[in-house]
């Protein structure tokens, strides 16, 4: 059979070329969901962290909020439950994270660091009159986290944020959790109910007496 003059058929370098750019958009649509799954995966990460940090953030405030003065027992002068340093926050609270509002617990939080090198929030609760003790891990992946302390010398100085709570007599006015994620500085800042010892609840108090359900 003749080949009519005038026509042609695809040349080995056409195919060739062909070819070359059919790989071509392929890889670039490949490229593209592959940056768009990529997209939408640390998209979902994010929001999962900071619903997580949302989360842990309500936890410690309601704690740190029903926290109160408690002392070893009625005849020892009142002395406040509640001290820190920057990588450490002890305090007696009607609130247990694990518990709810079910009696009274002396909850100590730490920031220690992590297996992969970044830092940890941990908490452990300890029940008062029981010997039950829980824990766990509130906050990790955070490259820097620190506790801080504000108050007030006098109610007109305009006051300080302290690396460390020592007074036996008060409370401070706010607690701060500053840390970094990510590169992003977030701090959560807590004011207290109580600060005086007007009212100091004891040991004795939160202990249920004997033979009582």
């Amino acid at each position: 059979m003749n080949v009519r003059s005038g026509q042609k058929g695809f040349t080995l370098l056409e195919l060739l070329v062909s070819i070359t750019m059919i790989g071509l958009i392929v890889l670039i649509v490949s490229s593209a969901m592959r940056l768009s799954y990529r997209s939408v995966s640390s998209g979902e990460k994010s929001i999962e962290q900071l619903e997580r940090l949302r989360v842990a953030a309500g936890m410690i405030a309601a704690q740190v909020q029903s926290s109160f003065p408690l002392t070893l027992d009625k005849d020892t002068e009142p002395k406040n439950s509640l001290s820190g340093q920057s990588d450490e926050l002890n305090l007696a609270t009607n609130y247990s994270l694990w518990k709810g509002q079910a009696g009274y617990v002396l909850a100590t939080y730490r920031i220690t660091p992590g297996s992969d090198g970044k830092q940890v929030l941990s908490i452990s609760e300890h029940t008062v009159g029981l010997e039950d003790t829980q824990q766990a891990d509130l906050l990790t992946g955070c490259e820097e986290m620190r506790f801080s302390y504000y108050a007030k010398d006098t109610a007109e100085s305009e006051g300080a944020w302290n690396d460390a709570w020592v007074d036996e007599s008060l409370l401070p006015e706010k607690i701060r959790l500053a840390m970094k994620k990510s590169g992003r500085d977030i701090s959560i800042t807590i004011p207290l109910r109580v600060r005086g010892a007007d009212d100091w609840t004891t040991f004795l108090d939160t202990v249920p007496t004997m033979g009582q359900q």
